[in-house]
């Protein structure tokens, strides 16, 4: 499940995830997304996953559906919080797979400081 959040940055992409992810879940994500690029043109990021038992093939498909048409090269910082370690690990290898996007990670107690990191993406917001 997905829910989306608002953290008061324009161009942020806020959600909260639980349980499993489904096709509707990965819509309602990726059509925040687009649009906010469409009137932005970069995006930020914010991630909090309190837990995490999967993702439905269906919204696998929406994803590389979305990153075929619209790529990654809008996405300028993502800040995850979680207390996982494993997420933690993965989001270090995509950092340095996705030099391009500055990712960082917080415990779920962080949400203010990974709120500023994202911030100080624009420099309107500094």
């Amino acid at each position: 499940m997905i829910e989306m959040m608002d953290i008061e940055i324009d161009n942020a992409i806020a959600f909260q995830m639980s349980g499993k992810i489904t096709e509707s879940d990965m819509s309602l994500v990726l059509n925040a997304a687009k649009e906010k690029i469409q009137r932005h043109g970069s995006i930020v990021l914010l991630e909090k996953i309190d837990s995490f038992k999967g993702v439905e093939l269906a919204a696998l498909i929406e994803e590389f559906k979305y990153l075929f048409d619209v790529g990654i090269a809008n996405i300028d910082k993502v800040a995850i919080l979680t207390d996982k370690k494993w997420i933690e690990n993965i989001v270090n290898i995509e950092d340095k797979i996705f030099r391009n996007i500055d990712m960082q990670c917080f415990t779920l107690d962080q949400q203010p400081q990974a709120i500023e990191f994202l911030k100080s993406a624009d420099l309107s917001y500094s």
